[in-house]
């Protein structure tokens, strides 16, 4: 009698090879569905089961992990969301020291998990450079501004758009006049040594839009507000800026990052406090970097009686913050006019040359000066935690030299490195290249305003420096830091943890870039989470890259489709730097509300 044969007719020797075959491929098939899992829960299928079409996920193979619908559209009344900085919830929060203008993120049963409608009469944004001189009014429809601040020429509407004539309440004669004032005071704003600024309070970033042509790069500053949309201005204009507030929690920045930083009466409160609200410009400005104040109480001879106040309380004050900024070891640089200049130390000699009880005193070694995550600020000198020779203004290379060449703290945070920054710079340089024939809008007047959701170093931002864009770096905050680095070579950006919401408006980045970022924060935040965030800041018609590992780009691409992008997967790698990434660049399509339509 024959042996019997194994299954499916197989005979046993070649059923003992299948075997393991099968258990390796049921071993994939279960990795898939758990990597899916994590993601695409059976708590998104629950939530979004109401629509009509939807989109199988499936991954070599195996079968469907979750069922993704289309998203519902959000009331119109969202248009401008912003949900950690949301005005509807700031009565639940501490009025004192502006805290309620903070970072309050909502728990995860009250994210609004729909797509964020564009206002009535939304338009694709007026090109750069133009769009640094006008705006489309329905984009941004909000007069309180150009109403309050009509006189100073902020803004002023002319039709269907607002004109920005570049006027301020301490420039009114225009920002370049003020700006020639500034260089005069300030030289090295001229020779390349300032590149990076801070301006707090920016209004609607006139001061750092006229300083792009000067060669400074600035992050303006602005908190959230029911009227004004400062940052909403700035960023419709193409000018970097981001949402925030001096108050009770450190800026998300590291230390030593800014070159200059700016206040043209932003009225903050600067030594009140044991002066915490200008210790935490201190510990954000480079040594040897410079403070501008114009505005109360400077020159208040001459302008008290415009700024309903009394000539003593301007006086009392003025004296305060100098007496202030002497302990903390400033010099007085320059004052003329309307504006007044101090110079932070260039080293820590003074720090220790004072009495051991003046106040402010230096931090406890144990408060790292780089962590500004939800970090509450201290009235006190944060001091760098390691001696660097080539860190301050003046002692860095001048700008653009700056950009390539590998810092002092290129290497001083987990797996950062001299040789990994220089191979990190020529990769994004080839990378860059490919992007540009995959996505043509890439380095024309399409795009300007770019987030780089998950860098490290910045090379991104650095291939990008000669097309009209500029990139916010973003380094998340449960990564490295290595924002610090990114700083040093003359660029900008900020910290973020991706399972919360980004401290920006609606519809204010051209392209999102992101890399690597669900691989990494895959075990902590819901893909679904950080998309629809992503579809909030992009604009109508704005891109996304997405490179990651297969399985998180073909879930971002279902989820894309759901949320009414159009994806395009391309198997086109740059070997060996995309080897284990699949690529993925999609469209945001320009949609308005139904209520709209009514």
């Amino acid at each position: 009698m024959k042996e019997v044969e194994g299954i499916f007719g197989l005979s046993s020797e070649k059923k003992s090879k299948i075997v393991p075959l099968a258990l390796v491929l049921l071993a994939l098939c279960s990795v898939s569905f758990y990597l899916g899992g994590i993601f695409c829960s059976s708590k998104d299928a629950e939530l979004l089961e109401s629509s009509i079409q939807e989109a199988d996920l499936k991954v070599a193979g195996c079968p469907s992990q979750t069922r993704v619908t289309d998203f519902k559209e959000c009331n119109i009344t969202f248009q401008d969301l912003t949900p950690c900085m949301d005005p509807r919830r700031w009565r639940k929060y501490d009025k004192n020291r502006m805290a309620f203008r903070e970072r309050h993120c909502p728990p995860s049963s009250e994210r609004m998990e729909c797509l964020i409608p564009p206002p009535e009469g939304y338009k694709i944004p007026v090109r750069w450079p133009r769009s640094r001189d006008e705006c489309w009014y329905r984009n941004v429809p909000y007069d309180w501004i150009n109403t309050a601040k009509a006189n100073q020429r902020w803004m002023q509407k002319q039709g269907e758009k607002f004109i920005f004539p570049g006027g301020g309440t301490m420039f009114p004669n225009g920002v370049g006049e003020y700006l020639d004032q500034m260089e005069k005071l300030i030289p090295a704003m001229k020779d390349g040594s300032i590149r990076t600024a801070l301006d707090t309070g920016c209004g609607v970033a006139s001061w750092g839009g006229a300083l792009l042509d000067r060669g400074i790069l600035t992050m303006s500053l602005a908190p959230r507000d029911n009227h004004e949309a400062q940052v909403q201005f700035a960023l419709e204009r193409g000018i970097p800026a981001i949402l925030g507030v001096i108050a009770t929690q450190r800026l998300p920045f590291p230390a030593a990052a800014f070159d200059i930083a700016h206040c043209s009466r932003c009225l903050i409160p600067w030594t009140d406090h044991g002066g915490a609200n200008l210790l935490e410009v201190d510990r954000v400005l480079r040594p040897g970097g410079f403070w501008v104040l114009s505005g109360p109480p400077i020159n208040y001879e001459v302008n008290w009686k415009g700024w309903a106040s009394t000539e003593e309380k301007q006086r009392t004050d003025l004296e305060k913050l100098q007496g202030l900024l002497e302990r903390m070891c400033y010099k007085q640089y320059a004052m003329e006019g309307d504006i007044a200049v101090w110079q932070k130390p260039i080293d820590s000699t003074c720090y220790y040359e004072r009495s051991q009880e003046t106040v402010p005193p230096l931090c406890d070694d144990s408060i790292d000066p780089d962590a500004a995550w939800y970090v509450p600020m201290r009235p006190c000198i944060a001091k760098l935690a390691i001696s660097f020779s080539h860190i301050g203004v003046g002692q860095t290379p001048k700008w653009p030299e700056r950009l390539k060449e590998a810092p002092e703290r290129s290497h001083v945070f987990s797996g950062g490195s001299e040789g990994a920054f220089r191979k990190d710079t020529r990769t994004w340089e080839i990378i860059l290249k490919q992007y540009k024939t995959l996505l043509p809008d890439l380095g024309s007047s399409k795009i300007r305003n770019v987030m780089d959701m998950n860098t490290k170093y910045g090379g991104l931002a650095t291939a990008l420096i000669d097309d009209p864009v500029w990139v916010m770096n973003v380094v998340s905050s449960y990564a490295a830091n290595s924002l610090g680095t990114i700083y040093d070579r003359g660029l900008i950006g900020t910290l973020n943890d991706w399972c919360e919401a980004f401290s920006t408006y609606p519809r204010t980045y051209d392209l999102l870039h992101v890399e690597g970022l669900f691989t990494a924060e895959s075990h902590r935040c819901e893909m679904k989470v950080v998309l629809l965030e992503m579809d909030r800041i992009l604009r109508p018609e704005g891109y996304v890259i997405l490179r990651d590992a297969a399985i998180f780009v073909d879930n971002a691409r279902a989820l894309g489709e759901a949320m009414r992008w159009k994806c395009e997967k391309h198997d086109e790698i740059v070997k060996p730097f995309m080897e284990n990434e699949n690529l993925l660049i999609c469209q945001k399509t320009f949609w308005r509300s139904a209520q709209d339509q009514l």
